[in-house]
């Protein structure tokens, strides 16, 4: 399986260090691929910045480059305000390059589910669809504090 990885702009210089872990651990968005399951990854890149410009361009690279599904990575859901286009971007881009996307990378970070509680932010039946692939356990997402 090749993949991409869209993070929010506003981690522009993430290396990448909880999404390639959960990538080798199979955690969080993740757990969908076998452990036997082969899985490179052929694009990683931002969403260019609000309104998300990057979107319209870069699946078309990872595309060319054998993606067969895009994921939208964890941190447009723990940021806060998480991102008020994921869903626009999940369907865009579904629509417009046939390809599968998958919302979130690695689990949620327990200091940022914590937090999300508190705010009630993620309270209504579309974000409980949102977080459902990487919610994991709270021993899970604590590993990834």
């Amino acid at each position: 399986m090749k993949i991409g990885i869209i993070i929010c702009d506003r981690y522009k210089s993430c290396a990448g260090g909880k999404c390639f872990r959960a990538l080798k651990n199979r955690e969080g968005a993740f757990d969908r691929y076998g452990a036997d399951e082969e899985v490179e990854i052929v694009g990683y890149t931002s969403c260019g910045g609000c309104p998300g410009g990057n979107i319209e361009y870069a699946p078309q690279e990872m595309i060319d480059n054998g993606a067969e599904v895009i994921h939208l990575a964890t941190g447009l859901v723990v940021g806060y305000p998480p991102c008020p286009r994921i869903l626009p971007f999940k369907r865009f881009i579904e629509e417009k390059y046939h390809i599968s996307v998958v919302i979130g990378t690695h689990p949620i970070p327990q200091k940022y589910f914590i937090t999300h509680q508190n705010l009630n932010t993620w309270r209504s039946t579309e974000w409980a669809s949102i977080i459902k692939p990487t919610l994991g356990t709270e021993d899970l997402r604590k590993k990834y504090d």
